[in-house]
């Protein structure tokens, strides 16, 4: 969207510009084999739109990746440094305006149209400057009660934004449904940002034609409603969208950059790039491996082998709560309920893993 609003600007600029200055420099060459329609100045427009339309192809890529990079940088910068960056602007601006009425009276082709524009754009550059680098003197024009007010009222919201940052949302811990329990409890703070990239998702997994996709599509729909009407929780959907990254992980990890905040997932992958980019991360898979009974090497259990393993002679069994147990020797006790002797634990973010041996075994030897 932002590169059409570009080339847009840029035909609208060539139409305007050709529609000046073309015809004065047809006039110029004073060819008599030309013909008299090249001096029209609607022929100069169009000649000028479809110029400056042209250079868009190359040029427009490069002033979109840079009013991106602009925009990153006023988001990340300070309110005061913006605001009066910006009151410096306008103030350079206006003066450039007051001092182009008089230039623009004149008659002299040059002076009354590119030397306005060389003024408008000096000062207002320079207002700028010295409004972002004039700010703490500028500040200390305001009466010291207001100063002590506005930083106390910055401390507390810095204090608050960083105790409570905005959660956002991936499609995976949406369709899991286990975050609806979590913020019912309370134990999550602070806004949950739903983007409209992953209610996308949501919906073409809910309008998928495999039944599965469709069922948990739907599920994942059901759990936003939840959470946005029935919790105690502040749910912000964000519209925006970041058109050159594809990816709607990699757009989480931009997000989340660019607000400063924490995504919240139970997908490994996902936490191991977030653990990479340097974003916060909250993964439900690791909460619930916090909150599950602690088993220690030498403990005894009782579980039913349900399956083979991979590796030779392993059986598979399950705790109630879905954690994999490995039993080695088990296969000979597939379908049956049989003691066991923890060995050792394996715990990821993928999940916790336990590794035991049945305890027949142990009295043999």
């Amino acid at each position: 969207m932002l590169k059409r609003i570009v080339q847009l600007f840029f035909i609208l600029a060539g139409a305007t510009l050709g529609f000046i200055f073309i015809p004065e420099f047809i006039s110029l060459l004073n060819y008599s084999s030309m013909p008299d329609w090249l001096g029209n100045p609607y022929i100069g427009a169009v000649i000028g739109a479809v110029l400056l339309f042209v250079a868009t192809f190359w040029m427009a890529d490069y002033i979109v990746n840079g009013m991106r990079v602009l925009e990153e940088m006023i988001v990340k910068a300070p309110v005061t440094d913006v605001l009066f960056g910006t009151l410096g602007l306008v103030f350079g601006l206006v003066v450039a305006f007051l001092i182009s009425l008089p230039l623009n009276s004149l008659e002299i082709p040059v002076i009354n149209s590119v030397l306005p524009i060389f003024i408008t754009f000096f000062l207002g550059y320079f207002g700028f400057q010295v409004g972002f680098k004039k700010r703490d003197e500028l500040k200390s024009l305001f009466p010291a009660s207001r100063t002590a007010v506005t930083k106390k009222r910055e401390e507390e919201l810095l204090i608050r934004e960083d105790s409570s940052k905005v959660k956002i949302l991936d499609t995976s811990v949406i369709i899991d449904g286990r975050i609806a329990d979590v913020c019912q409890t309370g134990f999550i703070e602070g806004t949950l940002v739903i983007p409209e990239f992953v209610l996308e998702e949501l919906q073409h997994i809910a309008d998928s034609s495999d039944v599965l996709k469709r069922n948990r599509g739907r599920r994942g729909l059901d759990i936003l409603n939840r959470i946005q009407k029935d919790l105690p929780v502040e749910v912000e959907i964000y519209e925006g969208d970041f058109e050159d990254i594809q990816e709607v992980d990699s757009k989480l990890v931009k997000l989340a950059k660019v607000r400063g905040g924490m995504v919240v997932t139970n997908d490994f992958n996902l936490n191991k790039v977030c653990d990479l980019q340097g974003v916060d991360v909250l993964n439900i898979n690791d909460l619930a491996n916090a909150v599950k009974p602690v088993v220690l090497p030498g403990e005894e259990m009782s579980v039913q082998v349900i399956k083979d393993g991979k590796e030779q002679n392993q059986g598979v069994a399950y705790l109630d709560d879905g954690t994999m147990i490995v039993v080695e020797g088990g296969r000979d006790y597939i379908s049956k309920t049989i003691e066991v002797i923890v060995t050792s634990v394996l715990q990821t973010s993928a999940g916790r893993m336990i590794f035991a041996k049945p305890k027949l075994m142990e009295k043999a030897l």
